[in-house]
């Protein structure tokens, strides 16, 4: 009997701990499954922030935006008044908190709430990112003009989140002198000053704006500065120019001009002007130019002197190129190279042969400087001769060097026999 009543008891405690497993099951409070993350947005577009909660039961979730103190959502309606604001729920644990066509004021903390006792709740926040943007009304405007040697700042304004970097760079490339001191290829700043300003800083600047949001966006501001110039000068890469006939060549000035010049092309005292056998081009740079011609198909009309000419209100210059015909390139055919002995053994015997006759013309080169030497009248005889004219008068040029072969020692001999004769008629008279 007693056993009995043990087991009734032990049965009697275990059925009395499921039932309280059971009860602390069907009453468990609420909770956060997850942290609320942090949310970053550009301007203009979608966001959602999620809140994911355990055993909600008939509790409610309520979406509340810290910063400004409202209440937009409590479990499937909205509050708020701005359309922009919607809740949805995935029927599980996930309550999402959706913010469409972000604005710079929907930036800030945003609070999960439920509604138990004591209250829980946890904080997201949205960040709302904004690409730069330059205002015009707060920068330098996009022309300025400055006297050489004068001080002058260029200022560039932004707003944007986070707080643009602002940059200034040269539109030419060229570096920007910072304090006379020093030259930097960027310079980092909202204003940039330019000390003594020189006309060689002429040109378009270059103001820049970035926040790692993209886009970046940047404002071109162009800096004249006006120089004394008594006339425009100009420089010639290349004065004589060669080509040959059939082919096209260009020839270029380089001029400098304050104020802007006018620049052209003259050939022959005539202007040139853009044709289907010129072609006529010119690069600015501030007060700099860079002047092209190009001649197309070349005619023997076509060679002679062309002038580039820069003229302004305060003078004039010119600058000169001849054009020249040159021979046509031939194309020499390329050389094979031959492996074979016989081929070897006749170039061999071919550098034989002309080491030959090189040694021939020096042993006549020889001869003739002892005959030089033993007979000096005879030298001095062929020397005063006039170059032989023939029955018609017309110059022939006495042969320029020395050439092998048996003609040549023929010539020597009658040169020595005539000079024995007049030797021997001298002594006779």
């Amino acid at each position: 009997m007693s056993f009995r009543r043990g087991s009734f008891k032990s049965f009697a405690i275990s059925i009395i701990q499921i039932i309280t497993i059971i009860c602390q099951v069907l009453t468990e409070e609420p909770r956060f499954a997850e942290p609320i993350p942090n949310v970053t947005v550009a301007l203009g577009r979608d966001a959602s922030l999620p809140c994911v909660v355990e055993h909600l039961g008939t509790y409610k979730v309520a979406w509340i935006h810290i910063d400004r103190q409202m209440i937009l959502t409590i479990h499937r309606h909205v509050i708020t008044r701005l359309a922009r604001f919607s809740v949805s729920h995935d029927n599980a644990m996930t309550w999402l908190l959706h913010v469409s066509q972000v604005q710079q004021e929907d930036r800030g903390y945003y609070m999960c709430q439920v509604n138990t006792n004591p209250m829980i709740s946890q904080v997201g926040y949205l960040q709302v990112v904004v690409p730069p943007n330059i205002l015009d009304e707060e920068s330098t405007q996009s022309a300025v003009a400055v006297r050489e040697n004068q001080n002058i700042s260029l200022v560039c304004k932004a707003d944007g989140f986070p707080t643009p970097k602002i940059m200034w760079r040269r539109e030419d490339g060229q570096p920007i002198s910072v304090d006379r001191r020093k030259k930097v290829t960027v310079y980092e700043g909202a204003s940039l000053s330019l000390q003594r300003i020189s006309r060689t800083e002429m040109g378009a600047y270059l103001c820049i704006a970035t926040n790692a949001v993209p886009p970046s966006v940047s404002k071109r501001i162009i800096v004249d500065v006006e120089c004394v110039v008594v006339s425009p000068m100009i420089w010639v890469p290349n004065q004589l120019v060669g080509a040959p006939a059939g082919t096209d060549v260009t020839v270029d000035c380089h001029t400098e001009a304050h104020p802007r010049a006018i620049s052209y092309w003259v050939y022959d005292n005539v202007m040139v002007l853009p044709t289907k056998k010129y072609a006529v081009t010119t690069d600015e740079n501030s007060y700099r130019a860079h002047m092209k011609l190009t001649v197309r198909n070349l005619q023997t009309g076509d060679f002679g002197n062309y002038r580039c000419i820069s003229k302004n209100s305060l003078g004039e210059t010119e600058g000169s190129i001849r054009l020249y015909e040159i021979p046509m390139p031939s194309t020499s055919p390329k050389a094979t190279e031959m492996k074979s002995t016989a081929n070897k053994e006749s170039a061999r015997r071919a550098n034989v042969s002309r080491e030959r006759e090189r040694e021939h013309v020096r042993e006549h080169v020889r001869e003739h400087e002892r005959d030089a030497t033993e007979r000096p009248s005879v030298v001095r005889a062929q020397l005063d001769r006039a170059p032989e004219r023939d029955a018609h008068n017309v110059y022939r040029a006495p042969h320029p060097h020395l050439a092998s072969g048996t003609g040549d020692r023929r010539c020597w001999r009658q040169t020595y026999f005539f000079v024995i004769l007049l030797v021997q008629i001298d002594f006779l008279v």
